[in-house]
This record gives structure tokens, C-alpha cells and sequence, in this order.
């Protein structure tokens, strides 16, 4: 089944899967300019095929698109896979606070028990499944106590419906809060050789506490895949169009990067975003790579990944170069 991939358990509790995982949040079209049905599903088989078992997703990628996606693709192969997916963005209720528009509806961060209640049961049927291997909140509500979400959470695993409990987006006393209020096996948060923040921060608590880092935006929407030429333009609803990351002047800087690391590329037969990734996945504290694809291709490559071993050497060769090219990069 693993095809070579690194495997990874989630924390403390009996669930294992790929240490590279496939993201959807392109896949639901939502911010990423629409998405192909066909094309991700696509991406989806692929990934299998190549040994990804991790797949995350959630309901706020596209209103259920995403989810409704992932739950087409893995009929019939859902023993191979290890799904992830989300609480607490809530479009259908009042409730909690105000988040942001999406398609017209007013969204809301909300993680009372009613509403995880309700969202648990929506992303189940729109999985085709009948349990969910990662439930993870996505981002956190101040209406709530972190107290009564978990115990929400904890009732739903009793009930067989979740495996194990994660939340994304938090800070650290509220990492801290659900560490006391019961078994936490995962966060997930942005990590990236761009984004390393949370090395100071979340992941001091996480190692103490043997809960498992899912990185997001491991490629950092893709400015690392060493793929976007300095002079393509975004268009469209692409977030990244007024990104200033994504500045011309940026993308030389990552074009020289890649130039400076391309040694270790070459001796590993791979691409500047596989060697991205594969870098991610050897930082202390960091368990799973989350990288997104949107067609078959893109998957596979993201895949092979998982099967890079870098060494000491490849490892001072990539720091000193992104502390030469990176560190210092606008926005």
C-alpha cells in the first residue's frame, strides 16, 4: 500500500498514513480560480496509486465541493486512504462569529456541540463514509469554550464517527487549553521554508505534549514548486493575484534559489517542490507535508516526495541557501 512513502502515526492515537498527504482546498475551486471534476479526481486516484494515503480536506473548500469531490474519488478504495476534514466554519447558522462571505453566505467560526453535531453528519455524507480518520477545527471560535468543543469531539470518537482530534489555526494558549481538556492528536498550520513562525511557538508544545504538525502550504501556494515563471500572471478569483509574495521581484529570488540548490536536485533525480517537501518533512516537530495538486501529474510529483531521504549534506547545502535567497524576501 505504501509504495515507498514514509509513514507517520498522528499523535497518540491508532491512526497512520503517509507523511506526505495530498491537500484539497485548490480541489474545491474556492480562491484557486474553479476546479476541474474530472481532473481532480484525477489527482486524487493518483496519489493513491503512488502510496498517499493522507488525504485532507474540508467543508468551507468550495461550500462542500471539495469534500463532495474526495467522496467520489475514494469510492471503492476507501480502505486505502486516511481522511482528514474540518468543523467549525459553519454557513448554515447565525451562531458563533463572523468570519468572512463566501458565494453570498455569511460564514461563521462556530464549534459549540450543535453545530459539530450537524457538521460532522454533513461532511460524512458528502464523504460517502461512515467514519472520519482526522476531525480537525478549522479555525478557532472565541464563543465557545475550547472545554465544550472537545467534548463534543470526544463524543463523537466514543461514538466510532471521528479516530483522532485535531485543531488548525490556533494559538498557543489555546493549543494549551485543549491539551488540558483531553486527548489533542494534531494541528495543522502553515509551515513552509517561507513560514517557520511556528518553530518558536506551537511546536515546543507539541513535542511535549506527542501531538502530531500537519504542515499546509508546504510549497506556499506554490511559490516553492519552482514552477511559477517570474512573468505569469494570476487572474480570476487566484488569491495569489494581489499577493505581494508573489511579486516579480520575489520570484527571482526563488529562481536563484533554486539555481542554488540545484546539486541536491540533480542528485536525487527530483524537482525543486519535491525537495521542498522533502526538506519539510525532516524539520523537528514537522510530521505530515500537506501539498496540494489539481491534476494527476502535479500529484505524482508531489508523491515522490515521500520517497527522498536527505542527507546531512543536502540539508547545510538547502539552509545556507535559503538563508542567502529566502529569508530576506518582501512579504
Amino acid at each position: 500500500m505504501n509504495s515507498g512513502q514514509i509513514i507517520r502515526r498522528i499523535g497518540k492515537s491508532d491512526v497512520s498514513a503517509s507523511a506526505v498527504g495530498l491537500g484539497t482546498w485548490a480541489i474545491g475551486g474556492w480562491m484557486w480560480g474553479g476546479t476541474d471534476e474530472q481532473a481532480s479526481i484525477g489527482a486524487i486516484h493518483a496519489s493513491i496509486d503512488a502510496g498517499v494515503s493522507l488525504i485532507d480536506t474540508a467543508p468551507a473548500y468550495g461550500l462542500g465541493r471539495s469534500e463532495e469531490i474526495v467522496g467520489k474519488a475514494i469510492k471503492g478504495r476507501r480502505d486505502k486512504v486516511m481522511i482528514a476534514t474540518k468543523c467549525g466554519l459553519n454557513w448554515q447558522t447565525g451562531k458563533g462569529n463572523y468570519f468572512f462571505d463566501q458565494d453570498g453566505l455569511p460564514v461563521h467560526r462556530y464549534l459549540g456541540a450543535d453545530g459539530i453535531t450537524h457538521e460532522v453528519e454533513q461532511s460524512l455524507r458528502r464523504l460517502g463514509t461512515d467514519h472520519i480518520d482526522l476531525y480537525i477545527t478549522h479555525w478557532q471560535d472565541p464563543t465557545t469554550p475550547i472545554a465544550e468543543t472537545m467534548e463534543a469531539l470526544a463524543s463523537l470518537k466514543k461514538a466510532g464517527k471521528i479516530r483522532a482530534i485535531g485543531a488548525s489555526n490556533i494559538s498557543v494558549a489555546e493549543l494549551e487549553s485543549y491539551v488540558a481538556a483531553g486527548q489533542i492528536d494534531a494541528i495543522q498550520e502553515r509551515y513552509s521554508m517561507l513560514d517557520r513562525e511556528i518553530e518558536q511557538t506551537l511546536l515546543p508544545v507539541t513535542t511535549a505534549n506527542d501531538v502530531a504538525t500537519l504542515s499546509y502550504s508546504s510549497l506556499a501556494l506554490g511559490l516553492l514548486s519552482g514552477a511559477i515563471d517570474p512573468a505569469r500572471q494570476f487572474t480570476g478569483d487566484d488569491q495569489r493575484k494581489d499577493n505581494p509574495r508573489f511579486s516579480e521581484a520575489n520570484r527571482h529570488k526563488v529562481a536563484a534559489f533554486k539555481a542554488a540548490i540545484a546539486p541536491v536536485i540533480d542528485q536525487h533525480g527530483a524537482t525543486m517542490a519535491q525537495i521542498a517537501i522533502a526538506w519539510t518533512l525532516t524539520q523537528p516537530g514537522i510530521t505530515f507535508g500537506l501539498c496540494g495538486a489539481r491534476n494527476a501529474e502535479q500529484a505524482l510529483d508531489n508523491a515522490k516526495a515521500g520517497r527522498i531521504v536527505l542527507d546531512a549534506d543536502d540539508l547545510a547545502l538547502i539552509d545556507a541557501a535559503i538563508t542567502r535567497h529566502l529569508v530576506a524576501m518582501d512579504a
